[in-house]
């Protein structure tokens, strides 16, 4: 009964802690650029894009779909890396398993 309860016990810390990390990935961010910088998309670790900047040399009037494909290309880059600080910081927690709905 005693393991049970010691295992209980770092059972509900690990969840303390991973809850932390999940808190502490709000505050992390990255930054996805395209077109050598003239998009930038910065996202948190959660996912969430937190700003777009847009040079004017990357705006042409007569191209409107290469400033959408550079910023697209910006968003995903900053999600692929948003993704890798997430996994990077649950990971400690899941031994680099994916647990569907964890994050």
């Amino acid at each position: 009964m005693n393991n049970m309860n010691q295992m209980m016990k770092q059972v509900k810390k690990m969840q303390e802690q991973m809850l932390k990390a999940q808190e502490e990935l709000a505050t992390k961010t990255v930054e996805g650029t395209s077109g050598g910088g003239v998009v930038t998309v910065e996202a948190n670790g959660h996912k969430q894009i937190l700003s777009i900047n847009i040079k004017p040399e990357a705006v042409d009037p007569d191209d409107v779909e290469m400033l959408q494909d550079l910023v697209l290309t910006a968003v995903n880059d900053a999600l692929a890396k948003a993704e890798e600080i997430a996994n990077a910081d649950m990971g400690k927690f899941t031994g680099g398993m994916k647990i569907p709905g964890l994050f």
